[in-house]
């Protein structure tokens, strides 16, 4: 099982702990003024680095896009979710026969009804980031939706059914 663990630093930053399912162990260091430093360590020694890498803000940003999936998501994967203590981000194919298909967000009303938000839709040739209400719902398309477990959860019924 993957388990992460929070340390605060004082002065510096936030240490971030995970042991990966594979039995790697990965060490991310937030600091105050953005630089974060990744440091993986060997499966032998857990206490000895092998490798570091330290990235400005920006940098690390695009990374996470990247690991997230926002850049690039794999094809086996037909949902994801990232969960930041009470808020999801969810990556959530639409696929035929969802009800949604050929809607925009605005007529489905789906901030109102599920107080989760559509923030981005991907699309193979196109990206469309925080899509307006008259952005109709495509399909094949993934939707990122944000929101509590609940909200997110209550967004794809919505999508997928056409009602709660």
């Amino acid at each position: 099982m993957s388990l992460i663990k929070e340390i605060d630093l004082p002065g510096i930053g936030r240490k971030f702990q995970v042991n990966a399912r594979s039995g790697d162990k990965l060490v991310i260091v937030v600091h105050d003024d953005g630089r974060r430093e990744i440091h993986h360590f060997d499966n032998d020694d857990p206490e000895e680095s092998i490798s570091m890498v330290t990235l400005d803000d920006t940098e690390a940003r695009r990374v996470s896009g990247i690991i997230g999936g926002m850049a690039y998501m794999p094809k086996a994967l037909e949902s994801v979710d990232v969960a930041f203590d009470e808020m999801v981000f969810e990556w959530y194919k639409v696929e035929s026969g969802a009800k949604a298909i050929g809607k925009n967000i605005g007529e489905l009303h789906i901030r109102k009804k599920t107080g989760a938000m559509i923030i981005a839709i991907i699309k193979k040739d196109k990206r469309i980031v925080n899509p307006g209400p008259d952005q109709v719902i495509p399909e094949g398309a993934t939707l990122v939706v944000i929101g509590d477990r609940k909200q997110v959860k209550s967004c794809k019924e919505l999508i997928l059914h056409g009602s709660l």
